[in-house]
């Protein structure tokens, strides 16, 4: 069953995105709004490619649930995308780019115009 697949990495992307998003109101308004955007488009995009019958799902594996003509077992998947993306965003350490490295040391605040 193709939920059974999606359970775990839902769990462990969930998990992720709660630990690097904790306290943080305006992340998680940012992931809602990538979220929206990104499941509206998989609807839409798997729709078109369902109907056009690029690819199948074995009935006997799916829920029935559908939104369009997508599975919803689909929509974890770029749900869960969307959640490991803003986590990683949180978490990898911040570079600076070698340039501009000397002006942010010094700490005199100038901007490149």
């Amino acid at each position: 069953m193709y939920a059974l697949l999606l359970a775990p990495a839902l769990v462990i992307a969930v998990g992720l995105a709660a630990w690097a998003l904790r306290r943080d109101r305006r992340g998680w308004a940012a992931v809602a709004i990538a979220a929206a955007a990104v499941l509206l488009l998989t609807v839409v995009f798997d729709s078109l490619m369902i109907a056009a019958d690029l690819f199948r799902f074995d009935e006997a594996l799916l829920l029935g649930v559908r939104i369009g003509l997508a599975p919803v077992e689909d929509l974890g998947y770029a749900l869960i995308a969307v959640l490991v993306a803003a986590a990683t965003w949180r978490l990898w350490p911040a570079r600076r780019p070698a340039g501009r490295l000397g002006s942010a040391a010094s700490g005199r605040g100038q901007t490149d115009a």
